[in-house]
């Protein structure tokens, strides 16, 4: 069993430490998931997620893979109420859009920008904000999240296959729109 694994017992059991352990090491995929998706106050979001994890903490069976697709699951859910929610009330304010806020991310050095991660997360993150919705979502899922493809496809209501040809795709095309910056092709060849 490794570090995570006991922690994650532990934590289940009610260890406050072992639960700590458990959130540094997911948190920071957690908050370039929900940054990749565009969501407003990620970081809210995040701790959103995390509460409805500790309320349920206790019940949770499974090992670490199960954890953390079901906290993608959380985070996904939470998202989407939240989409909807804000899809029903009136603005007050314009919003802006998703794929904007993630275009314009901040390039001046915070604790936001550390727990994202380098320059480099947020220029990837800026380009997959640039694929399709779909496409986008299996990405950061599989990619970002670190999520197994069959975990992917129930959360996505999707099959296996259609996760695994979405994120070709997607990762191909990444790679074709970052061959001539880089001064070649997709295929490697100059």
């Amino acid at each position: 069993m490794d570090e995570l694994e006991l922690a994650l017992a532990a934590a289940r059991s009610g260890d406050e430490s072992a639960f700590a352990t458990v959130w540094r090491e997911l948190h920071p995929r957690l908050l370039r998931y929900l940054r990749g998706r565009g969501e407003e106050n990620p970081e809210d979001l995040a701790a959103e997620t995390w509460m409805h994890v500790v309320h349920g903490l206790s019940t949770f069976e499974g090992g670490v893979a199960e954890f953390r697709a079901w906290l993608f699951t959380i985070a996904r859910h939470r998202a989407v109420d939240r989409g909807r929610a804000r899809s029903r009330t009136p603005a007050l304010v314009s919003v802006p859009d998703p794929v904007e806020v993630v275009r314009h991310v901040p390039t001046t050095a915070s604790a936001e920008d550390e727990a994202a991660g380098n320059d480099a997360t947020s220029r990837a993150l800026q380009l997959v904000a640039t694929l399709p919705p779909a496409q986008a979502e299996m990405v950061l899922l599989r990619v970002v999240a670190g999520l197994e493809v069959a975990d992917v496809a129930r959360l996505l209501d999707k099959r296996p296959g259609t996760v695994r040809v979405g994120v070709h795709r997607a990762l191909r095309s990444l790679a074709e729109s970052l061959g001539p910056a880089l001064g070649r092709t997709a295929e490697g060849g100059e």
